[in-house]
């Protein structure tokens, strides 16, 4: 059975911005918290720079993690998966932003398989938590700048 995460997190900016926001590899260190010190392209997608196929590099330079663009819908959602060898397997998240009040709301959920027992379930716990200030620094920065 796979382990998932899902998060719902309000915001009051528009949902172009905040989409924006999370489909540029490039911009996450500004607003995606200490884990997120660098962002970047390793390969454009279509349409450039980061739809279908891209492949962005979240983290550092020297160890980041990388994750190719499945699904690209501005300014509604995207899905992704992890290429970085993890403890899970078969990870898609979606990442959807949907107009709510005068401001939008972010989904952010994932599917994935444990590659050993218990590691689907401790992955989808730590990740999910992660995700969630994550969510909830984007919806913040997209607030107030």
């Amino acid at each position: 059975m796979p382990s998932t995460y899902d998060v719902r997190v309000s915001c009051k900016a528009p949902q172009q911005k905040v989409f924006d926001l999370v489909a540029d590899a490039p911009g996450w260190p500004k607003w995606a918290g200490p884990a997120v010190r660098w962002g970047g392209w390793v390969q454009e997608g279509d349409p450039a720079p980061g739809g279908v196929g891209a492949i962005r590099k979240l983290g550092s330079k020297q160890m980041g993690t990388r994750e190719q663009i499945l699904e690209f819908d501005p300014p509604h959602y995207m899905a992704y998966t992890l290429l970085t060898p993890t403890p899970v397997r078969d990870y898609r998240a979606i990442v959807s932003i949907d107009p709510e009040g005068d401001g939008c709301r972010i989904t952010w959920a994932a599917t994935m398989e444990g590659r050993f027992p218990g590691a689907g379930p401790a992955m989808a716990f730590l990740l999910g938590r992660f995700i969630r200030g994550t969510a909830t620094r984007l919806a913040r920065y997209a607030e107030t700048h």
